[in-house]
């Protein structure tokens, strides 16, 4: 079982920044895949951004270029900054992840959320 916990949402001007924090029981070396996913009033959730356990990113083209996702193993926790943010960023925010063992042997882990609001 994994267990994840964020932190870092708040209430920010549109502008502004904030960095989100998924702190993970254990090493998320062994993670295949981490991400973020976001989920606004009214909306399905959707993916942000995720990384590899190899370092490899990827992001919703709403986000490119204004938020940046990353992983530090040694603290068993990954990051995402989001810098430039906008009102329609305003959504709760989780934490995910992956592990792959083999090709029909998966995880999924979810953390409960944490809400991010910019105000205009």
């Amino acid at each position: 079982q994994v267990q994840l916990v964020e932190s870092g949402g708040g209430l920010v001007q549109s502008g502004g920044s904030l960095r989100l924090s998924c702190a993970a029981s254990g090493s998320i070396s062994r993670f295949t895949v981490m991400g973020w996913h976001r989920q606004a009033p009214g909306k399905q959730r959707e993916l942000v951004a995720v990384i590899s356990s190899g370092g490899i990113t990827d992001y919703a083209d709403s986000v490119k270029g204004r938020f940046t996702i990353s992983r530090d193993n040694a603290k068993n926790t990954m990051y995402l900054q989001m810098n430039g943010l906008k009102p329609e960023d305003t959504a709760v925010y989780y934490c995910n992840v992956v592990i792959v063992k083999s090709s029909n042997l998966r995880s999924e882990y979810w953390g409960q959320g944490t809400q991010v609001t910019v105000s205009s």
